[in-house]
């Protein structure tokens, strides 16, 4: 997953500098009266009053620490998840022999991308040092009137110098480490990208082999126009260009509710459509607006457009007047034979 280390520390540290600029407020009292305590306190050996003392510093120490610390660690642990969810890894947790290798340590240690990242580290850190650098040259006529101020308010001064500058140390190292986040994001997603031969090797895994593929499409398109040169032999009429196109139309009326599309072809093809054709004495008409429209509007099986019923109808009633002629013509010829025998 595409995680940055810089993201959960920094959040961490913004969060626990607030919490502790809110809460410093009343650090001064709760710590005055501990001093007091001890100094005014009456025991009846060193013994008692060092092991009092030790434990309320240590509940008073607790207080004040325990709040910021646990703000921190929830805040870490949510932005490590928000990251990525919660990713369980016990083969991480194995013994392995190889980490325990002087050689690799140091190739680990002297690696680029070890280097990478202290030189990326290097950017927020001189920032840092250049925010802190101008804080103090701009407050340093106050810093050098501290030996004059007393105690409590040099105190307090200080106190909330440090806290300016670390809120803004963290707010810095937060918004590199969202940076960086996004940077790890898109090169995490640049590494997860397939080469050429890996889509190369997929393909043939999931595809099969693309020569094989290759000669099946060509099986393929060889057996579509042999079925449609066998097709032609069944068509109505044949619409040519006169060479360049051809297409070959089927309308039987009791059947169909229009003409429809048996075989089409271009240059060779087409002067294959053209020879079924004469082969099996089906009606050649030249028409190039319609042949051409019809091969690029209508595919193999389709019933010809609304718009182009006009002019096959035309066609159509073209063929069937020179067919009842021909019949005509073919019945006396046909009396006269018989009347000769």
């Amino acid at each position: 997953m595409a995680r940055t280390r810089e993201l959960a520390p920094a959040l961490a540290l913004v969060s626990t500098v607030l919490c502790l600029s809110w809460m410093v407020v009343r650090w001064p009292h709760e710590w005055h009266n501990l001093f007091a305590w001890v100094l005014t306190a009456h025991f009846a050996d060193s013994e008692s009053l060092c092991v009092a003392a030790m434990r309320k510093i240590a509940l008073l120490t607790l207080r004040w620490a325990g709040p910021p610390i646990a703000l921190g660690f929830l805040v870490a642990l949510a932005a490590s998840l928000a990251q990525g969810g919660l990713v369980l890894a016990p083969k991480a947790l194995s013994f392995k022999p190889q980490k325990l290798s002087p050689a690799s340590n140091m190739q680990r240690l002297f690696s680029l991308q070890a280097i990478q990242r202290v030189l990326k580290s290097c950017i927020p850190t001189a920032i840092l040092i250049y925010l802190t650098a101008t804080t103090l040259a701009g407050r340093w006529d106050q810093i050098r009137s501290l030996s004059f101020a007393p105690a409590k308010a040099s105190f307090l001064w200080v106190l909330a110098l440090m806290f300016e500058i670390m809120w803004k140390g963290g707010l810095i190292f937060a918004l590199w480490s969202a940076a960086d986040f996004f940077i790890q994001r898109f090169d995490f997603e640049r590494q997860l990208r397939m080469s050429k031969q890996e889509v190369k090797d997929e393909s043939k895994e999931t595809d099969g082999n693309p020569v094989i593929r290759g000669r099946i499409r060509r099986l393929q398109r060889q057996m579509r126009k042999r079925r449609m040169i066998r097709e032609t032999a069944q068509a109505t009429v044949v619409v040519t260009n006169p060479t360049h196109f051809a297409v070959a139309l089927r309308y039987v009326p009791e059947e169909m509710a229009a003409p429809k599309v048996v075989a089409k072809g271009m240059n060779l093809l087409a002067q294959m459509i053209r020879q079924q054709a004469i082969w099996h004495s089906v009606p050649i008409v030249e028409n190039p607006p319609l042949a051409q429209t019809l091969y690029r509007v209508v595919e193999v099986g389709e019933t010809i457009p609304a718009k182009l019923y006009t002019a096959v109808a035309e066609i159509l009633a073209f063929i069937y007047r020179m067919q009842a002629n021909e019949r005509r013509r073919q019945v006396p010829a046909a009396i006269s034979t018989y009347a000769q025998v």
